[in-house]
């Protein structure tokens, strides 16, 4: 019997040359991450083990992003226990202001994760990196310590369900809208503890920049990870960042799956998902028109240098209207310096957008975006939950970057044909 690519990383991982659904696992693990909220914890807690040394000073990632450039004495503190830690332990990939970015961004970038790899964060979305062809998935601080420990985790062996992508994509549609479709499809727990398997033609199509943000959402469907078969087009990008080896897995043919669904995108249009949760989806002609007060385009999701493309494209030689409030936020110093070079920036803040130095800030009610009690921001971020931006009271509109560069210019949801 066939194993699917997520099957394969997890055996070669734990020394097995086959392993099914259920079983569990010990892995040795490529790279272990954490940021300015978890891997405080989890050096709390690898302190106690009294230990003179990490497992692999080059495979461990810490990054500040979450509410860094610090924007209190609480984060600070944070950022500065992370600091010390590094120094302490001589971790090779810490990454200060000035250097870092949104880590889901900044890992690919610098060729930390790369196809084949095990990878485990403590954030959720770790499962961006599936769009690589590799098997990462978010665990708790105290997994996170004892990675730290040992470089190796326990896994159960997920059941994967294949989701198969077919027909041309109509215009202004992307991997935002298919993932958002998807998710309101099967809904939030629809593949709970799952390998989300994306595939088909118009996946093979897909740019890098579109996979990294339908994997990045997996876990908002339940999933355990998100992937993406390695391909030219993932070569294309891996090459030239590659610091290590790394091996291509590929699905056998009879490989088993839970199940398989199939979506014609032919006629999707771009998707809005309304709050509170993102299984709750609407088509751009059923979403446009709910007033807005803020628009948000960045973060892991949707902060790379695509999404600044088609931003800026829709925003070109437009402004933003007068009762919005627009952040963009870069994912990385390299997206935002890109950005400059190809006049992006300036399209941004000559539309009467605030553009931010690379932090997740917003998206998790963080800082630089807060909203009040009433208040509506539609963002191309991962979660719309109650409370997720600020208040419990306000609400949040999720999307790609062109509904949202349009929304921003017209001061309500709008279809990018609109503007």
């Amino acid at each position: 019997m066939g194993m699917t690519i997520s099957q394969k990383i997890l055996a070669a991982h734990a020394g097995r040359d086959y392993v099914e659904p259920g079983e569990l696992l010990n892995c040795r693990l490529d790279v272990v991450l954490g940021n300015d909220v978890t891997a405080p914890v989890a050096i709390s807690e690898f302190k106690r083990l009294e230990l003179d040394e990490v497992f692999d000073q080059n495979k461990i990632v810490l990054v500040p992003d979450h509410f860094a450039p610090n924007k209190d004495i609480k984060s600070a503190e944070q950022c500065k226990l992370m600091r010390e830690f590094a120094g302490q332990y001589g971790i090779k990939n810490y990454f200060e202001i000035g250097q870092m970015g949104i880590e889901h961004c900044l890992l690919p970038e610098q060729g930390l994760v790369l196809p084949g790899d095990l990878i485990i964060g403590a954030d959720s979305h770790t499962c961006t990196y599936g769009a690589l062809g590799a098997f990462a998935t978010g665990v708790g601080s105290t997994d996170m310590a004892a990675a730290m420990a040992t470089g190796e985790a326990w896994f159960k062996v997920p059941e994967s369900i294949k989701f198969i992508y077919y027909g041309e994509l109509p215009p202004w549609v992307g991997g935002k809208d298919l993932i958002l479709h998807t998710i309101g499809d099967i809904g939030v727990e629809g593949a709970r503890y799952m390998s989300m398997e994306f595939t088909g033609e118009v996946i093979e199509k897909l740019s890098i920049d579109n996979r990294f943000t339908m994997a990045n959402m997996a876990i908002e469907a339940g999933g355990k990870n998100g992937i993406i078969q390695a391909d030219e087009i993932t070569l294309d990008y891996v090459k030239k960042r590659a610091k290590r080896p790394f091996t291509i897995y590929k699905s056998d043919p009879d490989a088993v799956y839970s199940e398989v669904r199939e979506y014609d995108v032919s006629k999707l249009e771009p998707v809005v998902a309304f709050p509170h949760l993102p299984e709750n989806t609407r088509p751009i002609s059923e979403a446009a028109g709910v007033v807005l007060d803020q628009v948000v385009i960045g973060s892991c999701t949707n902060g790379r240098i695509e999404d600044l493309q088609i931003a800026a494209q829709i925003m070109k030689g437009k402004k933003i209207h007068p009762e919005i409030r627009t952040i963009i936020l870069p994912g990385t110093q390299q997206i935002l310096l890109e950005a400059m070079r190809r006049g992006y920036i300036e399209i941004f803040i000559e539309a009467g957008a605030a553009v931010s130095t690379p932090t997740c800030g917003p998206c998790l009610g963080g800082h630089m975006g807060i909203l009040a009690r009433g208040e509506k921001a539609l963002a191309t971020t991962n979660r719309n939950f109650v409370g997720r931006m600020g208040h419990p009271e306000s609400e949040v509109y999720l999307a790609s970057p062109a509904v949202a560069a349009a929304s921003a210019i017209k001061g309500k949801i709008a279809a990018p044909w609109e503007v």
